[in-house]
This record gives structure tokens, C-alpha cells and sequence, in this order.
């Protein structure tokens, strides 16, 4: 994972690719249940200016959680991954037109040289 993570620009173009893009963190292990590694896939996810959903899941004992033909067995392991797939589709579907206004920060503005005012004086609201 952090190979993967090592290869991404951070900016191509003047664009950061992964900020505003929607994240869900879901971890297996072949162990005990921990939720060290999705914690800290969060933090890169905010670090990665991303849009990070509440929802997260942790498989233990992964193992054991397959038949034969490599398909999850019915648990509530497999629930929350269904419930961590849906909320991940719900929150890109909520925030896909609102995420450049979510990502907008007067630092990347100023290094552009674009106007600095806010987005309430660029919406010419009473009292700016």
C-alpha cells in the first residue's frame, strides 16, 4: 500500500488527484481484529486531502471468512463490508458536485493567483 501511495503526484498540472475523491479504509488480517492499519489509512486520506467516510470495516481471521471458490461466507463481517460499500457509493453520489468547494483553500488560491475572497463575498451575500 504505501508503494502505492509513494507513486501518486502530488500535484499534476496544478491538480492534486486525490483531493476530493471519496475514501472508504477496510483492512484484513490473518490475526486479531485491529483497526490500526484503517486508522492510519484515514490519516493518509486526510493527508491526501480526501473525503474520508465514517464508516469502516475490519476482517479478522480473514482465513476463515472464504469457501472454496474464494466467495465471503455470510457473517456480519460480510454485512459491514456491504454497509461500507454502500455508505462509500452514498457519499461520492452526495459530494461529487460539491467537492471542489469542499477541497478550496485560500493558500492554493493565492499560489495560483486567483482572487482571494471568500466563497461568501464571491456569492455576493449581505454583510461581505
Amino acid at each position: 500500500m504505501k508503494a502505492q501511495i509513494d507513486h501518486l503526484p502530488l500535484a499534476y498540472k496544478g491538480l492534486r488527484p486525490t483531493q476530493g475523491r471519496t475514501l472508504a479504509v477496510m483492512q484484513v488480517s490473518a490475526g486479531s481484529q485491529s483497526f490500526n492499519s484503517v486508522n492510519t489509512l484515514r490519516i493518509l486520506g486526510r493527508w491526501m486531502r480526501m473525503i474520508t467516510i465514517p464508516n469502516q470495516s475490519s476482517v479478522a481471521k480473514a482465513y476463515a471468512e472464504f469457501d472454496e471458490a474464494g466467495r465471503m461466507l455470510p457473517s456480519s463481517y460480510y454485512d459491514r463490508i456491504v454497509d461500507v460499500a454502500e455508505e462509500l457509493v452514498r457519499f461520492t453520489v452526495l459530494t461529487r458536485g460539491h467537492a471542489d468547494q469542499l477541497v478550496d483553500r485560500y493558500s492554493e488560491r493565492k499560489d495560483r493567483n486567483e482572487p482571494v475572497i471568500t466563497p461568501a463575498e464571491m456569492a455576493g451575500l449581505p454583510g461581505t
